[in-house]
């Protein structure tokens, strides 16, 4: 197995543990970063199971793939026309706690980029 195949296969690996915690209640949505064959893959793999999906170009050879809720899929549709570092401090809040990232983090760093932004 070449290095490029067992990082997929870790990439794979990953991917079909998150779809164990959605499928358990543990997670709401997911956001996984993979090449543009992957993302083709675990697509396929969603659709089988009936688990809703977005996918968001990174460059030209990666994509940004979101699953979960249908609720948490609507409103990442709403900011996925720009990169993630573009993300509003609100949105990166809401994306954040979506993902299940640690809230009072998710405060700080909320905090942290709205007075960056009033300095700008």
């Amino acid at each position: 197995m070449s290095a490029q195949e067992f990082a997929r296969f870790g990439e794979m690996k990953m991917f079909m543990h998150h779809i164990y915690e959605f499928k358990k209640g543990i997670r709401s949505l997911v956001l996984c970063t993979m090449c543009r064959t992957c993302a083709d893959l675990v697509a396929e793999r969603l659709r089988g199971q009936g688990i809703g999906y977005v996918v968001q170009e990174v460059d030209g050879r990666r994509v940004n793939l979101y699953f979960g809720k249908q609720a948490c899929l609507d409103a990442v549709r709403t900011f996925v026309h720009k990169p993630l570092n573009r993300l509003t401090p609100e949105e990166d809040f809401m994306l954040g706690a979506m993902l299940g990232y640690d809230i009072a983090q998710q405060c700080e760093r909320f905090c942290s980029r709205r007075a960056r932004a009033a300095a700008v």
